[in-house]
């Protein structure tokens, strides 16, 4: 379910910028990877230990480094329009290879 709602958002988002081409309106798509929140200690249903396993040895994202994306993409000059990025910790290659240290 979570890559076919990703895949749906990219295709929502080139749809509606083909759409609105012409207007001032911009469509932008902003993915971030891994961001330490408290999504973790949700989803493994309040265990912390486990929830703290899956950032351990790894240097991730914070909700300001995702806020800050979101900022200038959305800053940029009104003839300027940022289709996609994608924000990830140097420590991420995809969704499912992490650089571990130590």
């Amino acid at each position: 379910m979570y890559c076919g709602t990703k895949a749906a958002v990219k295709l929502i988002n080139d749809g509606l910028r083909q759409d609105l081409m012409g207007t001032p309106v911009r469509v932008s798509d902003i993915g971030a990877g891994m961001v330490e929140t408290e999504f973790s200690e949700v989803r493994f249903r309040g265990d912390q230990e486990r929830a703290a396993k899956v950032y351990q040895n790894i240097t991730p994202l914070t909700p300001d480094d995702v806020a800050d994306a979101i900022v200038w993409a959305t800053t940029r000059p009104a003839h300027v329009n940022v289709a996609h990025l994608i924000v990830t910790t140097i420590d991420q290659a995809n969704s499912i290879m992490f650089n571990r240290r130590g």
